[in-house]
């Protein structure tokens, strides 16, 4: 059979198709007493249609694959195959089953080689997306055990099959199709004599399941962002930058966006107000003078608006210690804070301000989100601690103010988003401030990067800022795309860690 002779279709069974489906059972499970009779399959047609698929070629079925819903609870646990029929050998289907339960996958034997199978895996994985199932559940025979048993225990032969030392037809079938062997189960199917009555207790996991629950709290899969590439410009007082502040926000809410974020150190034209800039060490604790204003109006503002603001950074000044400072101002009226942890030399040297020590990821409305401020997403380190925490988007509001310092955070983020599988979002300012010591050019191009993969642009930059020009910045970012690139990537750099040679821990003080 040439494969271009293959005219193939899915579709569910029906009860006119029992004689095929006997005729194929008899001829793959002749070893294990054949066919299910008529009215196991018939029952299995009525208490659940959708379960019951078949593959065929010109109208002939030339394979099928069978399910029940099932009690994820009772049987990712041990069990064996008799617990899912009763005496009379029907299938015990629960409605209720949060899981399915696969009970055959077969392909007729001239029929394989052609990767068959896997399209029946396929379409039992949408069927399990679909109805909001938390798993796919199967146990799954061994049959090439009594090969090795002499010399090979149950669990060292699941072993080197998996290390592919070893073929099984079936275990080695379910593990290339994403399944994974979570337990060993004994007397299984005790007529199986090539699988010696062991079996496999396989799961998949629906990464996409949600526990049935209210609308109102069912947090944002698709999710908008705007970024405030800023303009310097000097000005009069406080209440002129402020009304400056509320016009980006006002902007980019209209456009019904979940987040906004502003540079680094955004509202340091407010430095030109300093009785006296010839002190720097002076000048940045005057602009600190203003931070609790800031945090508060764009609190306000986030609540106006219906949206969440992370406030690029402000100095702090905390028991008499300058922090580097950003609030993340959610749209709830709650406030979260992230310093700046690793300080730049200029920082340091000029200002005196200090690192934090405190590291978090931020639930919101809209995913879980982290802040890094400029310097510190150039320590890779920070980006894997937040992405053990099940971040979603990072935040990077930055101030540079030459092109070499700006491209060290734009591909030190880009790097970022590919290690840790997430969204990562740059922000930064432009324009000139001669009046402003040692904040005088300004040098950005504000971006949204993603993963590297199938599903992003081909360049993983999902928008970018026209450079040096003050513009507001969107992109629409869909967290169930990093679900799956997690899960089902082409790589999965968060999966494949070798965490038994290495690891990054966090040091509290």
């Amino acid at each position: 059979m040439m494969l271009e002779d293959l005219h193939l279709k899915i579709r569910n069974l029906t009860n006119n198709d029992y004689e095929p489906v006997k005729a194929l059972m008899d001829k793959v499970y002749h070893d294990i007493g054949g066919s299910w009779p008529k009215h196991t399959i018939h029952q299995l047609i009525k208490d659940f249609p959708e379960g019951q698929i078949c593959l065929e070629d010109h109208g002939n079925i030339v394979g099928i694959a069978l399910s029940v819903q099932a009690n994820y609870q009772r049987f990712s646990n041990p069990h064996t195959y008799d617990d899912l029929v009763d005496q009379k050998e029907n299938i015990l289907n629960d409605p209720e089953g949060d899981a399915m339960y696969g009970l055959d996958v077969l392909i007729s034997p001239e029929y394989r080689g052609y990767r068959l199978g896997r399209r029946l895996y396929e379409a039992r994985k949408e069927l399990c997306r679909q109805h909001n199932l938390r798993a796919i559940l199967a146990g799954g025979r061994i049959p090439n055990y009594h090969q090795h048993a002499h010399n090979l225990s149950p669990a060292e032969y699941l072993e080197s099959v998996r290390e592919k030392k070893i073929y099984d037809p079936i275990l080695s079938f379910q593990l290339s199709n994403d399944f994974q062997v979570t337990r060993l189960l004994k007397r299984y199917l005790p007529e199986d004599e090539k699988s010696q009555g062991y079996a496999t207790l396989l799961e998949w996991k629906n990464i996409f399941y949600a526990p049935e629950t209210s609308v109102i709290r069912t947090r944002k899969t698709q999710v908008r962002i705007g970024a405030i590439q800023w303009q310097m410009r000097e000005v009069a007082s406080v209440d002129e930058l402020l009304t400056q502040v509320e016009y980006f926000i006002d902007a980019v809410s209209d456009y019904k966006s979940d987040f906004v974020l502003f540079p680094e150190f955004f509202n340091a034209p407010l430095i030109g107000l300093s009785p006296d800039q010839s002190n720097q060490t002076e000048a940045i604790r005057f602009l600190a003078s203003f931070t609790e204003r800031f945090k508060n109006e764009m609190s306000q503002l986030a609540v106006s608006y219906n949206i969440n603001v992370i406030t690029g950074s402000m100095p702090l000044m905390e028991d008499d210690i300058l922090y580097n400072v950003s609030y993340l101002c959610r749209r709830d009226g709650t406030v979260e804070e992230q310093k700046k942890i690793h300080i730049t030399p200029h920082e340091r040297r000029d200002w005196i301000i200090q690192g934090g020590n405190e590291l978090r990821v931020f639930d919101t409305d809209a995913g879980r989100v982290g802040i890094l401020i400029c310097y510190d997403v150039e320590f890779p380190e920070l980006g894997r601690l937040l992405a053990q925490q099940d971040m979603d988007i990072l935040f990077v509001p930055f101030w540079t103010d030459t092109k070499n310092g700006y491209l060290r955070v734009r591909h030190c983020a880009q790097a970022r988003a590919i290690e840790n599988e997430c969204y990562v979002v740059i922000c930064g300012s432009c324009g000139n401030l001669p009046q402003v010591e040692n904040l005088d050019i300004q040098y950005s191009q504000s971006s949204v990067f993603s993963p590297s993969d199938f599903s992003y642009p081909h360049d993983a930059v999902m928008a970018e800022t026209t450079p040096n020009t003050e513009m507001i910045m969107f992109a629409d970012l869909d967290l169930d795309k990093l679900k799956l690139t997690r899960s089902e990537g082409s790589v999965n750099n968060l999966k494949d860690r070798r965490t038994d040679l290495y690891s990054v821990n966090w040091h509290k003080k």
